[in-house]
């Protein structure tokens, strides 16, 4: 992790513990950079993060405020935290359906910039929320970045064995969406009745130097799942 991103972890954690809310101020760049003693520009950076990320806004001239903390239980689509970091404080668990090492579809060989005959990492899961079926979700790793996945950390997150583990800045990712009806095998692991609606989503995951390390396509239980977004600019 890079040193802005250490420091927006840690003014993110600070907000929380004292719970401060919507338009509480917040200490001025002066003063961030003498608590973290950093430069101006890479308390400017982890600033940036933090308005990207939704947790604060800069009112040119005022300071810096607290932004209205997101809704509990709600999973932010603009996020590359993981579950586990999303939905604090309910019980994220994972049921591992399977996890080898086999060459990758084509689709999964492109997303990941892979050549197609190159082994990767593939990872099943059903994700449950305080024990309800959450969603099924199909990843592809780029083994020459994550080159060891276990039954063990497929079971918790794989995102912290990621980032924690491994040492890796995850960057950005790109998701595309769509509606439909699930299958008999998809409504059999979510547990709903078949052609239920589903909400189906693929995403790439990238690193801070843009290499893609995972593909993911994950069909949520519409009755668990609920998105936000924060907006941080709107268009005339």
């Amino acid at each position: 992790m890079l040193k802005y991103q250490q420091i927006a972890a840690e003014i993110e954690k600070d907000i929380e513990e004292k719970d401060l809310q919507q338009g509480d101020k917040l200490p001025v760049l002066d003063a961030f950079m003498v608590q973290f003693e950093v430069s101006k520009s890479t308390i400017t950076k982890a600033l940036d993060l933090l308005e990207k990320k939704g947790i604060v806004y800069q009112v040119r001239g005022s300071g810096i405020f607290v932004r209205r903390h997101k809704r509990r239980g709600y999973i932010g689509l603009l996020s590359n935290q993981g579950f586990k970091k999303e939905l604090d404080g309910f019980q994220i668990t994972s049921e591992v359906l399977a996890l080898d090492v086999r060459i990758p579809t084509e689709e999964a060989a492109r997303n990941l910039a892979v050549d197609p005959a190159e082994s990767v990492y593939y990872v099943k899961r059903v994700r449950y929320i305080n024990g309800q079926t959450l969603c099924v979700e199909e990843s592809y790793y780029n083994k020459s970045i994550v080159p060891y996945l276990n039954n063990e950390i497929a079971s918790e997150s794989i995102f912290n064995y990621i980032s924690e583990a491994l040492g890796l800045n995850i960057g950005f990712s790109d998701l595309y969406f769509n509606i439909g009806k699930i299958n008999e095998e998809e409504a059999g692991l979510l547990r709903l009745p078949n052609a239920s609606p589903g909400l189906f989503m693929e995403q790439i995951f990238h690193l801070t130097n843009g290499q893609p390390f995972d593909f993911s396509k994950i069909t949520y239980n519409y009755e668990q799942s609920q998105f936000f977004i924060q907006a941080n600019n709107y268009f005339l």
